[in-house]
């Protein structure tokens, strides 16, 4: 264990309500975090949605799972590692910890009676009503450090149980171990508990922290790094704006088509080998950066 190495974190602020123009003046317009916690009092998804309800309405559905296996080759961008009835996938939770996740999966498509349960959120920001995804996970499980692929402006609202998020502006990407051509970290960090003298780096990052309970929301800045851990069982719905900065935007579309499409290209082509260059390359440059910082070059 590493409890003494400790992340720069500081928690994100936490309002019980908000005005929509509060919201646009105090986080997005500065790009600053924020936890609503009463925003879906008044949904009946506060009083509704528990694991144990979506597998008795959507029980027969088949979803994607995805676990922490190390990034491989064979799998293109964002492709499950297995499938399995919703039903069943809730029994696994219930059981105990596994490396199981659902992630980004748009379950009001396949149940449009959800749709009827919450209402897009009234704060001076238009959200995408058809992209509202979900994500579930089992106790003590955790996504790799990332930032999303179209840099939406994010509101992520927690479900069930206990939820920790560790996010970071785009200003410390620099600190973050990014693999090039990629979204993610270097994916063998545990955020939860770092090893800082192999990654000394993330001393230097200046991040911050929330604590998500059942019906609380997250908004989280377009560009932000994230990395969620579930503390016990439980889901999360993410809602979405589109990128609010030309440079975001353009960085969106760049990622969607010309990065994704050679990613693919070249894990077809080169297999591992790219895989494994590109976490050394992402090594070995964060700590030549941060030589140059500390010796003020």
């Amino acid at each position: 264990m590493k409890s003494n190495q400790k992340l720069n974190l500081q928690a994100v602020d936490r309002v019980k309500t908000i005005s929509p123009k509060d919201f646009v003046e105090k986080y997005v317009k500065p790009q600053k975090p924020v936890v609503i916690e009463q925003l879906t009092h008044e949904w009946p998804a506060y009083k509704k949605w528990s694991l144990s309800y979506l597998k008795e309405i959507a029980g027969e559905i088949e979803v994607p799972l995805y676990d922490n296996r190390p990034v491989s080759a064979k799998d293109k961008f964002n492709e499950p590692h297995a499938k399995m009835k919703l039903k069943d996938y809730v029994d696994l939770l219930k059981k105990g910890p596994t490396d199981y996740r659902i992630f980004l999966f748009n379950m009001m498509k396949e149940v449009p009676e959800l749709q009827e349960h919450f209402k897009m959120p009234n704060l001076g920001v238009n959200f995408l009503k058809k992209l509202p995804f979900l994500f579930f996970g089992a106790e003590n499980s955790s996504v790799f450090m990332h930032y999303d692929i179209d840099f939406a402006n994010i509101l992520h609202i927690h479900f069930e149980g206990k939820k920790r998020c560790i996010i970071y502006p785009p200003s410390e990407t620099k600190y973050l171990y990014k693999v090039p051509n990629a979204l993610i970290s270097l994916n063998e960090i545990d955020f939860n508990n770092p090893d800082l003298e192999k990654f000394p780096a993330l001393k230097l990052a200046k991040g911050y922290e929330a604590y998500l309970e059942h019906g609380e929301a997250l908004y989280m800045p377009e560009g932000y790094w994230h990395n969620m851990t579930y503390l016990t069982p439980g889901f999360s719905m993410s809602l979405r704006t589109l990128p609010r900065s030309a440079k975001n935007l353009s960085k969106a579309v760049y990622n969607l088509t010309i990065m994704r499409g050679f990613e693919n290209i070249m894990r077809k082509l080169k297999g591992d080998q790219w895989i494994e260059h590109k976490n050394k390359v992402a090594y070995t440059r964060q700590e030549r950066r941060i030589e140059k910082e500390l010796h003020g070059e």
